[in-house]
C-alpha cells in the first residue's frame, strides 16, 4: 500500500516521500540488485539484444558489515552500577536477541542510515484507563523504510510512526503504530501509543475495526491505544553521525547511508570487477579444428564432444586460408593486472568516503581482502568511529534507561531508573591488548601497579572485588607480587 496516502487521508505530515525513495536505491545497492544496472541489456546489431547479470563485488554490504561490527560487538560492554537493575537489564536483552540483532541493526543502519529500537509489554493486560498492567518487557527493531517521523526538533525525534508488516492467509496488512504527545488533564503531558492495522493493497488501503484485527494472530490483543503516563519515549532513535545531504530538508532528523557520498564509486568498482571476470570467459583458450580432424577412420570422435576448448571451423575453411594448418591454438591475453589496479585504486577511494581511511581493502587473487593491523589513534578510521559512538553511546545508554522505565512501569518496582551507566566500547582495533597486558605485567613486577588493580582491569572487576579474590598470598591491597 502506499502509505503516504493513508497519511494523507488522516491529516498526519511527515518527511517528503522522495527521501524514502532514495532509501530504496541505497537498499538496492546494498543487495547488489540495481535496477537497469546489475541487470542490463546489451545491443548485438539487427535490432537485437541481450539481457545481462553484471557481476559485483558487493562492497555496499561489506563496509556496513566492517561498520557494524566496529561498532557494536562482543566486546562492547554495558556496565550498570545497581546489580539487581543490571541483572534485569542483561536478561530483557538476552530475551530480546540484543547480542545478535544489535549488530545486525547496525548494519541496517549503515545501509540506509537510520534504525528505531522500540520498547514494548509483551503479553500485558489492559486496564479500563488505558494503563497496562503484567507482561515482560519486548524490544522492536526497525529499519529506516518503517520510520516516519512526525515531530522533531534539532534532530531529536519527538514523535513518530512505525510501521509492521504481516502476513496471514496469504493476505499482508500493515500495523501503524504512532506515538505522540499528549496533554494529561490536570497538567502534564504524556506518550500515548495509538496503533491501526491496514490492508496492504493499492492505495492507502482499508483500516481495519479493532474487531476484525482481533481475529489475526498477529494482532490479537492489540490495544487500540496506550497511554504510558510518562513523558519519555518508548522508541529510541539510532542513526550514523553524519550530515543528512540526501534531502533539502536540512532539518531531517533522518541518517544517511555509510556509502551514500560513494554509490558513484561503488558503481565503477562493480563495473570494473564485471570486465575482470568476463576477461576469464571471453579470453579462454579455444582451438580452432578443421572438420577432418574430428572423427577416426570408424567415424568415431577424436576428442571430447563435452570439452569446450575445441571448435569447429566451417569444412574449406583451411582451404582457403593463407595458412593450411589444419589446427589453430589461439590464446587470449588477459589484463589482470590493468583490472586489478583500477579495482585496488576505487577500493582506496570507497573506504576513504566511508570513513575507514585508506588502504583497509585489497583486490588480491579475485577476491577483496580486509587490512587486520592496529588502527592508531590519528587516523581516519579512529576518527570515523569515535564519532559514530558518541550517537551509538547516547542510543544504548537511552535504550537501557526505558528497559528499566517499563520495568518499573509493570511492577518491577525494586529497580533503580537512576542508576549509573556507562558504555565501553572495543578499542581491541586502537591498542595492541597483548601488548599493553605484557606492559602491565611488567608495571606490576616493579611495583607500579598492584595486583588488585592489574585484575580490576583485565578481569573487568570493581577494584574491591578484584582485591577479594586475589589469592591470599598477594591479598595487601598495593602487592608487588609477579603475574606470570
Amino acid at each position: 500500500m502506499d502509505v503516504f496516502s493513508y497519511f494523507r487521508d488522516k491529516g498526519i505530515d511527515t518527511l517528503n516521500q522522495a527521501f524514502y525513495k532514495q532509501i530504496e536505491v541505497w537498499r538496492s545497492w546494498y543487495n547488489s540488485n540495481v535496477r537497469k544496472f546489475h541487470r542490463y541489456k546489451v545491443y548485438r546489431g539487427n535490432g537485437s539484444s541481450v539481457n545481462c547479470t553484471r557481476y559485483s563485488l558487493g562492497m555496499p554490504k561489506r563496509v556496513c558489515e566492517d561498520m557494524a561490527n566496529l561498532l557494536l560487538n562482543e566486546k562492547v560492554m554495558v556496565t550498570i552500577a545497581d546489580k539487581l537493575t543490571d541483572a534485569f537489564v542483561k536478561k530483557v536483552l538476552e530475551e530480546n536477541a540484543w547480542g545478535e540483532l544489535g549488530n545486525e541493526y547496525q548494519e541496517w543502519k549503515s545501509a540506509l542510515g537510520t534504525v528505531a529500537y522500540v520498547v514494548y509489554v509483551k503479553d500485558a493486560v489492559m486496564g479500563e484507563n488505558g494503563g497496562i498492567k503484567g507482561g515482560s518487557v519486548g524490544i522492536n527493531y526497525v529499519d529506516a523504510t518503517s520510520i516516519y517521523p512526525t515531530s522533531w526538533q534539532n534532530k531529536t525525534v519527538n514523535e513518530c510512526i512505525f510501521t509492521f508488516r504481516k502476513t496471514y492467509k496469504r493476505k499482508t496488512y500493515v500495523h501503524f503504530q504512532y506515538h505522540r504527545m499528549e496533554d494529561v488533564p490536570g497538567g502534564g503531558r504524556q506518550y500515548v501509543v495509538e496503533n491501526a492495522v491496514a490492508e496492504n493493497t493499492a492505495g492507502a488501503g482499508r483500516e481495519l475495526t479493532p474487531e476484525e484485527w482481533e481475529s489475526i494472530p498477529a494482532f490479537r490483543g492489540l490495544a487500540e491505544r496506550i497511554e504510558t503516563g510518562s513523558e519519555h519515549p518508548l522508541f529510541i532513535i539510532d542513526r550514523l553521525n553524519a550530515v543528512n545531504n540526501a534531502d533539502e530538508d536540512i532539518t531531517n532528523p533522518m541518517g544517511i547511508s555509510l556509502f551514500a557520498n560513494a554509490v558513484d564509486v561503488a558503481r565503477k568498482i562493480d563495473l570494473e570487477y564485471d570486465s575482470y571476470a568476463n576477461e576469464f570467459s571471453l579470453g579462454r583458450k579455444r582451438i580452432f579444428v578443421a572438420p577432418e580432424l574430428l572423427t577416426n577412420a570408424d567415424g568415431s570422435a577424436v576428442f571430447d564432444p563435452n570439452d569446450t576448448v575445441f571448435y569447429e571451423l566451417p569444412e574449406d575453411y583451411f582451404r582457403n586460408a593463407e595458412s593450411k594448418e589444419a589446427m589453430r591454438e589461439v590464446n587470449m591475453e588477459l589484463r589482470v593486472e590493468e583490472h586489478s589496479k583500477a579495482l585496488n585504486d576505487d577500493l582506496n577511494w570507497l573506504s576513504l568516503l566511508c570513513g575507514f581511511g585508506t588502504n583497509r581493502y585489497k583486490f588480491e587473487k579475485g577476491s577483496v581482502k580486509t587490512a587486520t593491523e592496529v588502527v592508531s589513534e590519528d587516523s581516519d578510521l579512529y576518527r570515523t568511529l569515535t564519532k559514530h559512538e558518541l550517537v551509538l553511546g547516547r542510543v544504548i545508554k537511552q535504550l537501557v534507561r526505558t528497559v528499566i522505565r517499563v520495568g518499573i512501569s509493570i511492577g518491577n518496582q525494586e529497580l533503580d531508573e537512576d542508576t549509573e551507566i556507562t558504555v565501553a566500547f572495543d578499542d581491541s582495533i586502537i591498542q595492541d591488548k597483548a601488548a599493553e597486558r605484557q606492559d602491565d605485567r611488567q608495571d606490576v613486577a616493579m611495583g607500579a601497579m598492584s595486583l588488585a588493580e592489574y585484575r580490576a582491569k583485565w578481569y573487568e572487576e570493581a577494584l574491591a572485588q578484584a582485591q577479594a579474590n586475589l589469592p591470599e598470598q598477594f591479598d595487601d591491597g598495593a602487592d608487588g607480587g609477579v603475574v606470570h
